[in-house]
């Protein structure tokens, strides 16, 4: 059996700079005919896999992306009892033939990032510590007899082939350009985050002084600018059940990375520019649907026309945003009549709990009764 597992999250920030481009000002983009605020998917997925619950609740340490993968094969090594010369020359090469090549200017560096699980590391470690003498003579020798770690990585790679020990890597997946044999397709979608609105471009004119300077003396010792904006935004994120067992080929780890997943999301926030403009700012609205008919849906275009704050009565961008989901989800429901969700859960803000209409029936009062209505609504095989 598959299933589809959505979330639709409105989320409004303060004046923030959570995700920038390469001029330093906040990601946007145009949808709508209009100017938007923009979060990349890259930066909520870096979030979601470091926030702490999601470890917690699937009990299994996040995968490492890295191009310094000889140097934690070293480290182990040495907790081992192994020398550290003799470590990294072992873990370069395992390393090289692994990834394909090193970086050309850094030799103890793989030349491309590596993503790998603890699993793996442990794996890798504790193969080349019981083949040791082999390997360190292969290492050091000009023509040695015996060779052990093209065949330990080749085992390595049969053993992973289309799998994973790693919730954040089933869900994110995996490239490897030099050995596509370690690819493993990701069981998540996720969307960039638009506003709900247009935004304009703000600035930011900051000074700081010499604290050692004498009274006399006028002006700012620094002079800067920083760009920011302030925007509700609509995320979706999108977890495909059956990509995901594959990937972990264990159905009860899958069933936490779905709730870990459900509890990081609600709470991870880019870490942008967040010493200067603490956007620390709670979701205002949360959808999960879980269903099987694959009817999965982006509801982004509830605001291709852009929403606007009102004057009677007298609202912000969050409620017109919510009342714009509610619709939109409506009149999708109401055409696609075959359309049939196993179990829909819905959260708001007391606040704004007078702008559900059509989903206020899904609406659950407590974190809890909100992820486990997804939760239970999984296939138990």
């Amino acid at each position: 059996m598959n299933m589809f597992i959505e979330l639709h999250l409105l989320q409004s920030f303060a004046p923030a700079n959570l995700n920038r481009d390469d001029t330093g000002s906040p990601k946007d983009a145009i949808f709508g005919g209009h100017r938007r605020a923009r979060i990349s998917s890259q930066a909520f997925k870096a979030a979601i896999r470091r926030e702490p619950v999601f470890a917690e609740k699937t009990a299994v340490p996040v995968g490492q992306r890295t191009k310094r993968m000889a140097g934690e094969i070293t480290e182990r090594l040495e907790k081992k009892g192994r020398d550290s010369e003799g470590a990294m020359k072992v873990a370069t090469a395992f390393a090289k033939v692994y990834a394909g090549k090193m970086d050309g200017k850094q030799q103890n560096k793989t030349s491309v990032l590596i993503y790998l699980s603890d699993t793996e590391f442990s794996w890798m470690a504790q193969q080349l510590d019981q083949n040791w003498d082999v390997a360190l003579r292969e290492v050091t020798e000009e023509k040695p007899k015996e060779k052990v770690i093209d065949d330990l990585v080749k085992q390595l790679i049969r053993q992973t082939e289309k799998r994973t020990s790693a919730p954040d890597i089933a869900l994110f997946g995996r490239m490897l350009a030099a050995k596509p044999e370690t690819n493993i397709d990701a069981a998540c979608q996720v969307a960039h985050a638009l506003s709900t609105h247009s935004v304009r471009m703000e600035m930011d004119y900051y000074t700081a002084m010499d604290h050692l300077k004498p009274d006399d003396t006028a002006g700012a010792d620094m002079v800067g600018f920083t760009s920011f904006n302030s925007a509700c935004y609509y995320r979706y994120l999108r977890i495909d059940w059956r990509q995901l067992v594959e990937n972990l080929k264990d159905i009860d780890l899958a069933r936490r990375t779905v709730e870990g997943f459900l509890r990081s999301a609600m709470t991870a926030i880019p870490t942008g520019k967040q010493n200067a403009f603490a956007a620390q700012n709670c979701i205002n609205l949360a959808m999960a649907v879980a269903r099987q008919d694959g009817k999965c849906w982006n509801l982004v275009n509830a605001f291709e026309t852009p929403v606007r704050a009102t004057r009677e009565p007298e609202t912000g961008y969050i409620a017109p945003s919510i009342q714009a989901l509610d619709a939109y989800w409506h009149d999708l429901t109401s055409f696609y009549d075959d359309s049939r969700p196993e179990a829909v859960a819905v959260y708001v803000m007391e606040k704004h709990r007078d702008a559900l209409n059509h989903l206020a029936s899904y609406r659950q009062e407590k974190y809890s009764d909100w992820v486990n209505t997804i939760v239970n609504a999984l296939p138990q095989e």
